[in-house]
């Protein structure tokens, strides 16, 4: 890790992605060529991502953990700082600070077939996992990937997508709950299609990312199906304002989630997403 406090490391535009209407991916790269050297991060974690003069928002990085040199963050434009970042281009210079939280398992993941389930941008925080996964494919098993949208315009990623199915022993099911032409893949509602996984769910992991509804939602279908609850592991979402725990915005019951999160077992958090309003 580089800088996860103070100055935040500066970073050039390298490519500007348009993913969706809303939704742009920067693809960044260290100015400092040491900081450059010595930057790790695991899959799922996150960076605070600065705009000079605006403030900075937490983004998930998008990347594949082997390539430290450009650092890809998919954003959609809700907010401030976000809409700002998307007036940036191609040469510009922004701010950096990270890595953050805590990624996903992909230890406990080895050896085991592996379900990932997102919804619209949600997506984001499993690139890099797939990268991983799919750089170590044979210490892997079956992977399922389950994508939800509310509309076909809301789809990111059509290129990794195409990509992820040429992966061996990789199921793609991409779903949406309000077809319009084209659409050639499913229709409905993520948990309709969590059936039709060819996976073990007695050994299977799962990684869930995605709006909380449809999370709580899915994970309670995967134990139907038989996949244990200390298997699911869900990327959550909230107002990461600091990185660091200490500004109090992402507080979920005894939680920071930029701190003890960004990913949390099913068994840790499922009784506070049960409570209305926290």
């Amino acid at each position: 890790m580089v800088s996860r406090s103070g100055v935040p490391m500066e970073a050039e535009i390298v490519e500007r992605l348009q993913e969706s209407e809303s939704v742009f991916t920067l693809r960044l790269r260290l100015l400092d060529e040491q900081q450059r050297h010595n930057y790790r991060f695991e899959p799922g974690q996150f960076n605070m991502v600065y705009l000079h003069g605006v403030g900075e928002v937490a983004i998930s990085i998008v990347s594949d953990e082997s390539n430290r040199h450009l650092l890809n963050h998919t954003i959609r434009a809700v907010g401030r700082v976000t809409r700002g970042l998307e007036q940036m281009q191609k040469g510009d210079v922004i701010g950096l600070r990270g890595p953050f939280g805590r990624g996903w398992p992909m230890e406990q993941a080895r050896g085991r077939d592996i379900v990932i389930i997102t919804g619209g941008v949600g997506c984001a925080p499993v690139v890099s996992a797939l990268a991983h996964i799919n750089r170590r494919r044979k210490h892997f098993g079956r992977v399922a990937i389950v994508e939800g949208v509310r509309h076909r315009r809301d789809l990111i990623y059509p290129d990794r997508f195409a990509r992820w199915q040429r992966m061996d022993d990789t199921q793609i099911l991409l779903c949406t709950s309000e077809p319009s032409a084209p659409w050639p893949w499913h229709t409905d509602r993520v948990t309709e299609h969590l059936g039709k996984m060819d996976i073990d769910p007695s050994g299977a992991l799962v990684l869930l990312c995605g709006p909380e509804g449809m999370m709580i939602s899915a994970a309670r279908v995967l134990q139907e199906l038989g996949i244990d609850e200390s298997s699911i592991w869900l990327s959550m979402e909230r107002n990461m304002q600091c990185g660091e725990g200490f500004c109090g915005h992402c507080q979920i019951g005894s939680y920071f989630v930029c701190r003890d999160g960004p990913v949390f077992n099913w068994t840790e958090i499922r009784e506070l997403l049960a409570v209305k309003g926290i």
